[in-house]
């Protein structure tokens, strides 16, 4: 309570409270942005209703917390975010910037119905707002972007829908060929069960994924705020890991992030579940089950590598991979070219988007 009437007390502390109800409420949205990544075949299969499924979602998204901070022991991925630009440029105004860019981008998308990645739009707008308030891409000598953090993750912009796509084929071919002798409909009744196993393990990717984006913003404003205003020693020491220090005395932003993606997956998304569970391909139990769990892999191993991937870019490609199975013509191209060109333009515009929205608020404040 004291803290918080510290930060009360001046305009920066109070900068540092919208950007962390923010950055939750972008969590929500993520939510409800991504809840189709993991129920999409499972609602179009039938074998949940769509309440039965976003309530299952959100329990195994919440439920990553405990796996991200008992069995991982560490936050990879939201350190990635929180140092993908230089410290020297941070400010809370730039991550206030970037916050308001990727909401506007992915409540745009959202209505449009189109599957963009919510931890792209949220990369994009973090390096825009940098970028206008270094006014370029180097400031003092020094790159404004961090590229050995920022190149893998534009990378996989591509690698992970490909990823995805072949783990996908893969898996299919393999059940399709175990499965050859076996009663088609006991084989379809196991695996609508199993399906309920593959969206556990996909959502629970989800959550330790995209949850840590979030994290990662906060902490880059809390280690500024701490740094810049009332100049804890306990950020100030040289070589410091500064992001492990914010997760140990902030301990409530980590549970609180998972919270809030948790209930923004209970909202929902049911225009991205249209297009994810039916208008890339037809899906059956069976191709489900390879889809979500191609998907939960792919997420299991960049977040091993510290990597923030698209957790809709993933199992967009593993719906691919499924549908090429069948034949190539299954899978409608022409909605794929569109998936991919929201792809591409998601962290250019997010961009230029944060970057717009520092411009007027240093003109205005």
């Amino acid at each position: 309570m004291e803290f918080l009437s510290e930060m009360l007390s001046n305009p920066q502390g109070i900068m540092l409270i919208v950007i962390i109800i923010l950055a939750l409420g972008f969590d929500y949205i993520n939510g409800f942005h991504d809840a189709a990544n993991s129920i999409a075949t499972i609602v179009t299969t039938r074998v949940l209703t769509p309440f039965q499924a976003v309530l299952w979602a959100a329990v195994f998204n919440f439920a990553a917390y405990f796996i991200s901070l008992y069995i991982i022991g560490e936050f990879k991925i939201g350190n990635t975010i929180a140092k993908s630009v230089d410290g020297s440029v941070i400010t809370l105004e730039v991550i206030f910037a970037g916050l308001v860019a990727a909401i506007i981008w992915n409540l745009l998308t959202w209505k449009l119905g189109i599957p963009s990645s919510s931890s792209h739009t949220l990369i994009g707008g973090f390096i825009g707002a940098a970028i206008a308030n270094a006014g370029g891409f180097v400031s003092n000598g020094a790159n404004v972007i961090v590229y050995e953090k920022v190149i893998p993750i534009f990378l996989f912009i591509f690698g992970a829908p490909i990823l995805g796509m072949v783990l996908a084929y893969f898996i299919t071919v393999a059940i399709m060929w175990i499965c050859r002798k076996q009663n088609p409909h006991k084989c379809e009744i196991w695996f609508k069960r199993l399906q309920l196993v593959s969206s556990a393990l996909f959502s629970l990717g989800h959550g330790g994924n995209d949850a840590q984006k979030v994290m990662g913003i906060i902490g880059a404003a809390v280690i500024f705020y701490h740094i810049n205003v009332d100049q804890d020693p306990a950020y100030l020491v040289e070589n410091v890991d500064t992001f492990k220090v914010f997760v140990e005395h902030w301990w409530w932003v980590p549970l609180a992030s998972f919270i809030f993606i948790g209930l923004g997956t209970m909202s929902g998304g049911w225009k991205i579940v249209k297009t994810m569970g039916s208008k890339i391909t037809k899906v059956t139990p069976l191709e489900g089950v390879a889809a979500e769990t191609a998907g939960a892999v792919s997420l299991y191993v960049t977040e091993h590598l510290g990597i923030p991937v698209s957790t809709t870019h993933t199992i967009t490609g593993s719906i691919i991979g499924v549908g090429i199975t069948k034949r190539v013509s299954a899978v409608r191209w022409g909605v794929t070219i569109n998936l991919l060109w929201a792809w591409i333009l998601t962290i250019p515009v997010s961009a230029a988007i944060a970057m717009a929205v520092y411009y007027i608020i240093t003109l205005l404040f």
